[in-house]
């Protein structure tokens, strides 16, 4: 008689099952890296395109959203002054996922602006 056994296509079927499940598993793992990196350069995106607004210096506000495009997208903006004199740092940090995540641009500009 040729054919297999019920033992070896139980193996088989195990070792078929091992496989699978890793390959599922590690294709979810870096789905989710994928996803991570979108929100990351979406938020380095639009805080560099406001960091970079000349009319951004002007505002007087110091929070704000990126609504309508991106309304989950919060911003932060800190002025401190620097110990070289007229110099400031601007701080603006972009968080998003109720605040569970974020991301800061540094930006140095002078009094004048």
């Amino acid at each position: 008689m040729k054919g297999f056994t019920l033992l070896e296509v139980m193996i088989a079927l195990a070792i078929a099952a091992g496989v699978l499940l890793t390959v599922i598993s590690s294709l979810n793992h870096h789905l989710s890296i994928v996803g991570q990196d979108a929100e990351e350069t979406t938020a380095a995106l639009v805080g560099r395109a406001k960091l970079d607004d000349p009319d951004f210096s002007k505002v007087t506000e110091t929070k704000g959203n990126f609504a309508p495009d991106h309304p989950a997208l919060k911003w932060q903006r800190v002025v401190t002054q620097t110990e070289l004199p007229g110099l400031n740092q601007v701080r603006l940090t972009v968080s998003w996922d109720d605040d569970r995540k974020k991301l800061s641009l540094v930006k140095y500009t002078t009094n004048a602006q």
